[in-house]
């Protein structure tokens, strides 16, 4: 069984995104996106119920949530920033290697870890507590 904790399978430690076809994308292997949006809630519990983690949001490329776990006013200003911040990183890799692409950022401050899964259509944030 594969679970997308942060994009990652269990079994095989690999990371996954969604991609533009609702399909979970890795390095290993390609697993079908459920239609059953149940499927997408258990993951977010399954990461939810990570020591530390305090929040998890899911993000279309404009910034907007589609789903999150923390509340009104958090999502609005973690999803427009985090947006941003996924955008210029984007900018700064390409500016960089114009062949390059961003697949995955983590920004660890003194409180916090934000990780990001970023692709064409959607974006994964994933915010840890590291004191907890």
């Amino acid at each position: 069984m594969y679970i997308a904790g942060i994009g990652v399978s269990r079994r095989s430690r690999t990371c996954y995104r969604l991609n533009h076809e609702n399909k979970w994308e890795g390095d290993r292997s390609i697993i079908p996106f459920s239609e059953d949006m149940s499927d997408v809630e258990e993951t977010i519990k399954r990461i939810q119920s990570q020591k530390g983690v305090v929040g998890v949001i899911v993000m279309d490329s404009s910034g907007r949530a589609i789903r999150s776990t923390l509340d009104d006013e958090s999502t609005a200003r973690h999803s427009a920033l985090l947006q941003q911040l996924c955008e210029k990183s984007k900018s700064v890799i390409r500016e960089l290697d114009g062949s390059n692409d961003l697949t995955f950022l983590r920004l660890r401050t003194k409180k916090n870890e934000i990780m990001i899964a970023p692709d064409k259509d959607y974006l994964l944030a994933v915010i840890e507590n590291l004191s907890s």
